[in-house]
């Protein structure tokens, strides 16, 4: 029997470098699925809806697969920081974590649509920022454009040194897609993962 195709319901091009670590050959397709936040829902609930509204889209058009949904909310003092989309508003949020922890709440969702079984999962990540200065964040900004990434930063890049600590038990939610997680519900679902 001929193993299911693998799709990543994102066009992340950061979530598709973090899949290939573990699985060379997949497919990615854009999973049209509307993200705007819900009334009272916690940042949870939203990555969690998200990720598996993402997987459910994209098995829809694709039966026989297997396919990966995933979705990162970040929030730091009861604050939401989406993808900032521009300087200023990354100035903006790197000034407000400045000093505090920044939660990551990253959901995933592996559904085999042909059998109608599913694996899900939410990692936490604390995120520590040490108290920065407006000159280190414009400096910090003038060489990495974080923004498209939800908290202004990357931790694979220059923004490991805005922090003090990260708490995980998956440094790789926090770039996108809890892999250890992932991993282990590929292979329950008959994928060769070594």
């Amino acid at each position: 029997m001929n193993r299911p195709p693998v799709i990543l319901a994102s066009t992340s091009p950061y979530r598709a470098e973090l899949l290939r670590r573990i699985l060379p050959q997949f497919e990615q397709c854009a999973p049209a699925v509307d993200e705007s936040p819900l009334a009272n829902e916690t940042p949870e609930q939203r990555a969690q809806r998200l990720a598996a509204a993402k997987a459910t889209a994209v098995a829809r058009q694709h039966n026989d697969a297997l396919v990966i949904g995933s979705d990162q909310v970040a929030s730091c003092a009861g604050r939401i920081l989406d993808k900032p989309g521009d300087a200023t508003q990354a100035f903006e949020q790197l000034t407000w974590a400045s000093g505090r922890p920044v939660a990551f709440q990253t959901a995933w969702n592996l559904l085999d649509a042909h059998n109608n079984r599913r694996w899900c999962g939410t990692d936490l990540t604390q995120v520590h920022f040490r108290h920065l200065g407006k000159a280190e964040i414009h400096r910090y900004l003038d060489r990495e454009q974080a923004y498209d990434c939800a908290g202004s930063f990357k931790c694979e890049g220059l923004g490991i040194a805005l922090f003090e600590r990260i708490e995980s038990l998956d440094p790789s939610a926090l770039m996108g897609l809890p892999l250890i997680a992932v991993a282990a519900a590929l292979r329950e679902a008959g994928v060769a993962i070594p």
